[in-house]
């Protein structure tokens, strides 16, 4: 079916208003969940073939989570749909006052490659809470996730209610032509400018979620070993293709070097002394990642790792010291299982290069002291983070997840996916038995004088 089909068919089921009712999207939420784990072993099999996830990478970082949000949001909505009610101001007596959320209608979500079921789910999720219509664009670089995601949403709803485009860079440009009520992007900053512009044309809003060189501070006063192994493994899980995962390391130049033995010893540890021959080893998502993320590593200084296979496309967990600013795996975020290490005299010092560049989507610190705490989170701007830990802030949908600046805009999880699908609309219901005079002209003295009395 044409793509203008699909939007038309989604506007016209939209208009009979059956997206609205409560037990509606509850059954609908239910459905996505059975199909899900109906599907669950085709999902697993996908992630191998498009990333060489295992199956447990595949259940921790996708089908969990996702299976997660659904269970919170479930279990929530009937809350979330309830009016709010406000206090009205003495001028207006005598009225109530209220918000209530109503969907957009037809939302497109655009999805990427590296966690490429997750990253669709939950925002549909977000979609449906809120009653609305969705047209799924799954990244044609992951076919395999992308095909069984259109197996997953086939066997839940009709295509009027949520449909799945499958294709490349041809159907993305005509979907964009599309007007939608609501278009949520997931993925670069280059194609999330796109997608404003064109979302501009028809005024449409957007949630943005981006990237960026998401910095890692370790102080001299962290616990260096478990700094280290939780670096490691937000760095390298799904071999580095991770939007929060931390892009380089600021180490206090006076622990470098332990915590350079760390990383090294945790790395070993974890994926053994020749991690391309893990089994649970992700690879480059394609040839085009792996020869990028090569390429970085030309005239690097190489503390480990710093080589691949280009037949399986994998690419050894590395980690480069000796990196200057001006290198060129600090022009770009890395998206690979690159560390670059850089070190930093005192925290001020940190904390001023990272506010010399882009707001990054998160930020990690490691350290024990609560005053450095205080002074990296009040100093910095970023998406989200962690303390003493990497990407886990993401894993929790009691908490938002969004960019600023150009790692982008707007948030999602839990009750905020609700929200960001939702208008919500305030309301005054006044009361028809009282009708104070004085807003009413002709004016005079007495009225001004109440005017200034009510609105101080």
């Amino acid at each position: 079916m044409k793509i203008e089909k699909i939007v038309e068919r989604q506007r016209d089921f939209f208009r009979t208003d059956r997206t609205r009712d409560l037990r509606f999207r509850l059954e609908a939420l239910e459905r996505l969940e059975a199909s899900i784990k109906h599907h669950e072993e085709d999902i697993n099999q996908a992630l191998k073939k498009d990333l060489h996830k295992s199956s447990v990478e595949a259940y921790m970082t996708e089908v969990g989570m996702t299976l997660s949000e659904l269970s919170f949001v479930k279990r929530h909505l009937p809350a979330w749909v309830m009016r709010q009610y406000v206090p009205t101001p003495l001028a207006q007596f005598h009225a109530t006052s209220f918000s209530q959320a109503e969907p957009y209608g037809v939302v497109l979500v655009m999805s990427p490659w590296n966690y490429p079921f997750m990253l669709c789910m939950e925002p549909l999720i977000g979609a449906i809470a809120a009653g609305n219509c969705c047209v799924l664009k799954p990244s044609a670089y992951a076919p395999a996730t992308s095909s069984v995601i259109q197996t997953v949403i086939r066997d839940a709803f009709p295509g009027k209610y949520v449909a799945v485009v499958e294709g490349g860079r041809k159907e993305n440009t005509e979907l964009l032509e599309q007007r939608f009520d609501y278009i949520f992007f997931t993925g670069g900053v280059t194609v999330g400018k796109l997608v404003m512009e064109k979302a501009s044309r028809y005024l449409t809003p957007v949630t943005l979620e981006l990237g960026g060189k998401s910095p890692c501070i370790v102080t001299d006063k962290a616990k260096l070993s478990l700094a280290a192994k939780r670096v490691v493994f937000g760095k390298f899980l799904n071999s580095g293709q991770t939007c929060v995962a931390p892009d380089y390391a600021l180490v206090d130049e006076k622990v470098k070097e332990e915590f350079l033995s760390w990383v090294v010893y945790w790395i070993g540890k974890m994926l053994g002394k020749e991690p391309l021959d893990n089994p649970d080893y992700p690879k480059m998502i394609n040839e085009k990642h792996y020869h990028r993320v090569m390429g970085l590593l030309k005239g690097a200084h190489v503390c480990c790792g710093g080589y691949g296979h280009e037949e399986t496309l994998q690419i050894t967990p590395t980690v480069l010291e000796n990196v200057r600013w001006e290198d060129p795996v600090m022009q770009e975020e890395i998206f690979g299982p690159v560390l670059p290490v850089l070190t930093f005299r005192n925290l001020e010092e940190a904390i001023a290069q990272v506010k010399k560049r882009e707001k990054p989507l998160a930020l990690y610190l490691f350290t024990e002291d609560r005053k450095e705490q205080k002074k990296v989170l009040k100093s910095i701007s970023f998406g989200g983070g962690c303390i003493n830990d990497t990407i886990i802030h993401l894993a929790t949908s009691r908490l938002g997840f969004g960019g600023v600046g150009n790692s982008g805009m707007g948030s999602y999880h839990g009750k905020l996916s609700f929200e960001t699908f939702s208008h919500r609309k305030s309301i005054v219901n006044k009361s028809t038995w009282l009708d104070l005079p004085f807003r009413y002209m002709p004016y005079n003295a007495t009225k001004e004088k109440l005017i200034r009395l009510f609105l101080r």
